[in-house]
């Protein structure tokens, strides 16, 4: 019997395209593709990838024509397909916000009564102005939403926003967050049992990818009077692994720190006696 292939459909270019290749290369999967493929396999991994425009991914899992996707949750949300979420993916972050030229008065989301909004995102614009009872018109558009007010087409505008030098080159300026985004994993409803036992062993991997990416690998050399205390600053995913040095008195401490803890702890192990102190990047980690 063959293995079953698992068809992961991603966004053809862009961020979001090179960031999810990065992923599945970081996840060990190497994928036999081409310049201009819309298609590629994997050599040792049974997986194949589906190049696709990202307001198609959706639609091609929900049809179980691809069995699962990177995608934006915005993408998902706005298509309204019947899809599972089954892992978030820790990039592709934005938001989508509603923005006004720079001067325009405002005080609040009762002021867009009656005004035109220009969106790509009609249906998650429209739940959420339905939510605060706001009627206002909806013009879609697709591709330079920012240019809209300045050439007549509406008041305001509601796009995905990264950073926000778009629409300060569009002179807008930013009022509400309507929704925020990150890519995910979404997957066919009802996936069959050999198809879905092929995706754990791939969110396996991703998780281990994620966890590394998140975390550092710590050394440092600690008088021994102060172990327990740099300890107690340095809890590993069990406990630090301590092994004595040459040096009379001193140990070395090796442990594992989440990236976001190890800058405000630094001082503190630093203080406590530490000398010596080597952080080093993890490649995979299993937990």
């Amino acid at each position: 019997m063959d293995e079953p292939i698992l068809r992961i459909a991603i966004q053809k270019s862009g961020r979001l395209s090179d960031d999810s290749l990065k992923l599945l290369a970081d996840c060990g999967i190497k994928l036999n593709n081409g310049l201009g493929r819309l298609k590629a396999t994997a050599s040792n991994f049974p997986a194949e990838v589906l190049f696709l425009r990202d307001d198609d991914i959706p639609g091609y899992v929900a049809d179980s024509v691809a069995h699962i996707g990177f995608v934006g949750q915005n993408v998902v949300a706005e298509s309204q397909y019947q899809v599972d979420t089954v892992h978030y993916l820790g990039f592709g972050k934005c938001r989508l916000s509603i923005a006004v030229p720079r001067g325009t008065e405002y005080h609040g989301l009762s002021d867009l009564n009656g005004k035109r909004i220009a969106t790509t995102y009609p249906k998650i614009v429209g739940a959420y102005l339905s939510q605060f009872g706001v009627k206002a018109e909806l013009h879609e558009i697709s591709g330079s939403v920012e240019i809209a007010p300045s050439i007549g087409l509406a008041q305001a505008i509601c796009d995905i926003v990264s950073s926000g030098s778009t629409l300060l080159a569009n002179g807008l300026v930013e009022v509400e967050t309507v929704y925020r985004s990150e890519a995910v994993v979404v997957a066919a409803p009802n996936l069959a049992a050999e198809l879905q036992a092929v995706l754990d062993q791939l969110l396996f991997r991703i998780q281990a990818v994620q966890k590394a990416a998140n975390s550092k690998y710590i050394l440092l050399n600690v008088p021994n009077e102060a172990i327990e205390v740099v300890s107690a600053l340095l809890p590993g995913i069990n406990s630090p692994t301590i092994m004595p040095l040459v040096k009379p008195g001193w140990s070395s401490l090796h442990s594992v720190i989440d990236e976001n803890d190890f800058w405000n702890v630094i001082e503190k192990i630093r203080a406590a006696g530490a000398e010596g102190i080597l952080v080093c990047p993890i490649e995979k980690m299993i937990g």
